[in-house]
């Protein structure tokens, strides 16, 4: 690996680390922010949405800004806002400006997550590209695992203000470093898709606004129904806009190939899978056993350390035995943790006795990540990379906001007050979970059939 190379992982790796961590740490944070902001639950959850809402609409319109007036350039911008509105939220002296920080937090966080994939992968030539797709993974995992622990640490000792202050100096040495030793890099020079930055961000904001809103407004009420109604017909417009224009920012070509399809359709139902299980798993240990935010990031571990530990080594496994097939079984053994973990979780249920089935999901999600990278970028052509990665993270975005979603309705439809009641309520959501994961295996093996019938270009291109 050569020096460019090396570089380029720390500082990308930096910017995404800093994103990555703030996912869960600020959650689980949201009782002491309560206390020192005061504010209704209602108000408190808004600290989240205002977040995802941005994170989720403007991270391929972010993508597409990159492709047109540099990938470095906007990554510094993004790493700048992240870091200012960080700042923001650490001395807010009310829930309001909590929650407009975190909208801007949401703008730079979705301005840097896809163009720390873009910059790497640039980067790197195509015969390496898998192991840097690992090394990104493996930041990404050591962001997840140690979110919740961070948060609760700080918290305790210090106080929730330093969920925030902890990213400025990493943001603040990220935006210094970038301009000098990142190179610039650009895709196809080509007009910004002024429409259809409008008609995927309107169509987004709608479906995702509709998603984080469902459970507090009922998902059959009006609102969600023609919120739903609206952003289908603007998603759909967008889809006929970008086939006619001449410069699209997610062009049809990307999904003439089903690899690309089903790597997207695969990481969509990945995000759905983990993000509902994962947060009935947070439920189990605080709500169920009453265990406190340290304890519960610590015996989280037996998941969150999984991807951190085996994304290098499943980003090899995929050189050698083929991406598709690596993807494919990480997601049926993350499908086989929810099974299992929904079989034999219980009020009486320890640590030690869920740890079998809290592993198999993390090594399953590090076999994944890196595998359904490599799967996307590999069936596009290389000037599309920047496109392909903003789509792949914004299926991934909308895939967690409906794993949340959807998890919270099916505990709160199932379960009750109670720890037995509780658990009903965590074992129906990791059973929905499981189908996720398994439905999401079933999408990767039907890409590598097509790959077998594809002739040997095919395979040869979707190997490197």
């Amino acid at each position: 690996m050569t020096r460019r190379e090396r570089t380029t992982i720390a500082i990308t790796g930096a910017g995404l680390f800093m994103v990555v961590l703030d996912n869960l740490i600020v959650a689980s944070t949201l009782p002491a922010i309560q206390r020192s902001l005061g504010g209704s639950l209602d108000s408190l959850e808004w600290v989240l949405n205002a977040y995802i809402l941005a994170f989720g609409v403007l991270m391929l319109s972010a993508a597409a800004l990159g492709e047109r007036f540099g990938r470095r350039k906007m990554f510094v911008i993004g790493v700048v806002l992240f870091t200012v509105s960080s700042a923001a939220g650490a001395v807010a002296p009310n829930v309001g400006t909590l929650i407009a920080a975190r909208a801007v937090e949401g703008i730079g966080g979705a301005i840097v997550t896809p163009l720390t994939l873009t910059l790497l992968t640039a980067s790197f030539p195509p015969a390496r590209r898998s192991a840097a797709l690992g090394a990104w993974s493996a930041i990404a995992g050591v962001g997840v695992a140690a979110g919740p622990i961070v948060g609760g640490a700080l918290t305790s000792a210090l106080s929730w203000h330093w969920i925030f202050w902890v990213n400025v100096p990493v943001g603040i040495a990220v935006a210094i470093l970038a301009p000098r030793l990142l190179e610039e890099s650009r895709g196809r020079p080509e007009r910004v898709d002024l429409g259809g930055l409008a008609l995927a961000s309107t169509g987004l904001l709608a479906v995702i606004f509709a998603t984080v809103r469902g459970n507090a407004s009922g998902w059959l009420s009006v609102e969600t129904l023609a919120l739903y109604a609206a952003g289908v017909v603007l998603l759909a417009a967008f889809v006929a806009w970008e086939a006619r224009s001449d410069h699209a920012m997610v062009p049809p070509r990307l999904f003439e190939t089903r690899e690309f399809s089903g790597a997207n359709l695969a990481n969509f139902l990945l995000a759905v899978a983990m993000f509902s299980g994962f947060v009935m798993v947070v439920q189990f240990f605080a709500g169920v056993r009453g265990e406190g935010p340290v304890e519960v990031g610590v015996h989280a571990l037996f998941w969150t350390a999984g991807p951190m530990i085996v994304s290098p080594w499943g980003a090899r496994f995929g050189r050698e035995r083929g991406p598709v097939r690596v993807a494919t079984l990480g997601m049926w053994l993350i499908a086989i943790g929810m099974l299992s973990m929904a079989l034999i979780v219980d009020p009486a249920a320890g640590v030690l006795e869920l740890a079998p089935a809290l592993m198999a999901i993390g090594v399953g999600i590090g076999l994944v990540l890196p595998n359904i990278v490599s799967m996307a970028l590999a069936a596009v052509p290389e000037q599309d990379v920047g496109k392909a990665s903003g789509v792949l993270n914004t299926a991934r975005q909308v895939g967690a906001v409906v794993g949340v979603a959807v998890g919270v309705a099916v505990f709160q439809g199932v379960g009750g007050p109670g720890a037995a009641q509780m658990t009903e309520g965590i074992r129906a959501t990791l059973l929905v979970s499981a189908a996720a994961a398994a439905i999401g295996g079933a999408a990767a093996m039907l890409s590598r059939r097509e790959r077998r019938t594809a002739g040997a270009a095919l395979v040869a291109t979707a190997e490197a």
